[in-house]
């Protein structure tokens, strides 16, 4: 088994995520593309700088127009559903989720049962029939412009989705559009069979591994939210090696070995500048993976009471080169149209410099051009 220097792995790392250092202009074919090439991006309803899904895709792709994702979702490019997280997904991997909607068919993902009213349900299916994509607020009455006044809605919807009986169309102020599946999914991908479990299980695996770049047998089970750990990972990852698909890689720092893809390199030029995380960047999700690698805590305090924080509400990590050397805790004003700065933390180890600071200013303007801000203010 080759060995790899933490350096070098990290280089790689970085490198394979694609982040861009100078400022650009995407498009919707660009946006779909970094989808595919990551497997999923992260989707969360807090949008104190910018919803995740935006900043994790404009630190690669650059600014892109709002309303880009939701045309791909009602275009059948991506499609919405429950990988790492509740994600975007690229349209290809619609036939191997079908295996995962078959789990979610009679229970959620956090384990709520399904119990709905069979005429409830009817109702619902059939609104969305007869007119397209929905959001949820249509079903609620209460002089929202909505047909019924009742909310049981919610809760089938959610449960219909987890099991593959809607799909999302879109978001409207981020709120789920709701459809039948086969009024957004293309038809080569919704006739499509389902997987086997051993099939399902080796191709996200396989997928999480190439979205990633490299992974620890844990991390591919914490990506895809399998059990088992590594108990379960192994004997998945020996059958990928076999195929030549993967190979794993020992890291020179004694820990457990990585999982690349079988063709990849493990080094990588990165950029000299730097580039500012979103909380739930890809990069990011292995927590532990993260400190051993690259030697950085990475902590997200959205949800500790203020007194309790150590680095602010929204703090988005400093990537310079291959290394976290700090984070920002950032305030997007958009009625001023300004990107606030209320704090900033350097990481212990690192010692400020001029090439750091220029490269830190860049990256906090070109944040702020890429959601539509005009200035930053310090």
């Amino acid at each position: 088994m080759e060995t790899v220097s933490l350096t070098q792995l990290r280089r790689y790392l970085v490198a394979h995520q694609g982040y861009a250092t100078r400022f650009r202009r995407g498009r919707a074919s660009d946006v779909a593309t970094a989808i595919g090439r990551l497997g999923c991006v992260q989707l969360d309803s807090i949008s104190t700088v910018d919803r995740a899904h935006r900043l994790t895709l404009t630190s690669r792709v650059g600014a892109y127009p709002r309303g880009v994702v939701s045309k791909l979702l009602g275009a059948g490019r991506i499609f919405e559903y429950w990988a790492h997280e509740a994600c975007l997904v690229p349209i290809e991997d619609y036939p191997l989720f079908k295996r995962r909607m078959e789990h979610l068919r009679t229970r959620h993902w956090w384990g709520r049962e399904h119990k709905h009213d069979p005429k409830v349900k009817k109702r619902v299916l059939d609104a969305l029939r007869e007119h397209g994509a929905l959001p949820t607020r249509f079903f609620e009455g209460g002089g929202g412009g909505g047909m019924w006044n009742w909310k049981p809605e919610k809760r089938i919807l959610e449960d219909l989705f987890a099991a593959g009986e809607v799909a999302v169309a879109g978001r409207d102020s981020f709120q789920r559009l709701y459809a039948l599946p086969e009024q957004v999914i293309p038809r080569e991908y919704l006739d499509a069979p389902a997987p086997s479990e051993e099939e399902f299980v080796r191709g996200y695996a396989l997928r999480a591994v190439q979205g990633r770049g490299a992974l620890t047998e844990s991390g591919i089970a914490e990506h895809c939210r399998f059990q088992g750990g590594i108990k379960a990972m192994r004997p998945v990852v020996d059958s990928l090696e076999a195929d030549g698909l993967v190979r794993r890689v020992a890291v020179a720092d004694g820990g457990a070995p990585v999982v690349v893809p079988a063709a990849a390199k493990i080094d990588g030029v990165t950029p000299s500048g730097g580039v500012l995380l979103c909380p739930f960047d890809n990069l990011l999700w292995d927590r532990a993976f993260v400190e051993r690698v690259f030697g950085f805590r990475h902590v997200i305090e959205v949800y500790k009471p203020a007194l309790q924080r150590e680095y602010g509400y929204y703090v988005l990590p400093f990537l310079y080169g291959a290394r976290l050397v700090g984070r920002a805790d950032l305030k997007a004003d958009r009625a001023e149209g300004v990107l606030r700065v209320k704090a900033c933390h350097l990481e212990p180890k690192v010692r400020r410099s001029g090439a750091l600071e220029t490269a830190f200013e860049r990256a906090l303007d070109r944040l702020a051009r890429s959601i539509g801000l005009e200035r930053v203010e310090r």
